[in-house]
């Protein structure tokens, strides 16, 4: 491919969703564009605004945290695997845990998933697969207990 593709293939693929530097990156390479092409038009973008991967790691932690998909720790992965530096997903992180509280989360989850659900009169087996429901999506153990038996 010719190296002044890259910069056009990067606007496309950002016109779907924001991604990090590495996802871009890797995009490229699997493209077949030359390493000088990807960094050029990474550049290029970063100095456009395009991309930007504090951006990034804040909007994708704050859209699972508000969706419910994932908190904390979870998160931290998810944007350890996108590529984001780890600094800059730990900042992310707690942005977005000041946006949104763990415990408004998890009541707005168990409303939504569990409306009927007391922990009191469950059995073991609907207990573990409540709460490994929340554990999935980062919660702590302790949290998820306190706040289950708490019968809200």
């Amino acid at each position: 491919m010719k190296d002044s593709d890259a910069l056009p293939a990067v606007l496309r693929l950002l016109t779907r969703r924001e991604h990090s530097e590495a996802e871009i990156a890797d995009r490229l390479r699997k493209k077949g564009f030359a390493e000088p092409s990807v960094e050029a038009a990474l550049k290029r973008c970063r100095e456009l605004g395009y991309v930007d991967d504090a951006r990034f790691a804040l909007e994708r932690a704050r859209s699972l945290m508000r969706n419910g998909r994932a908190v904390g720790r979870r998160i931290l992965a998810d944007l350890r695997a996108r590529g984001v530096h780890e600094a800059v997903a730990l900042t992310a992180v707690r942005e977005a845990e000041r946006e949104y509280g763990e415990e408004e989360l998890l009541a707005d989850l168990r409303r939504l998933r569990f409306p009927d659900f007391s922990y009191v009169s469950a059995d073991d087996r609907q207990r573990r697969r409540v709460v490994h429901y929340f554990l999935r999506r980062g919660f702590s153990l302790s949290l998820v207990l306190s706040f289950l038996k708490e019968e809200r």
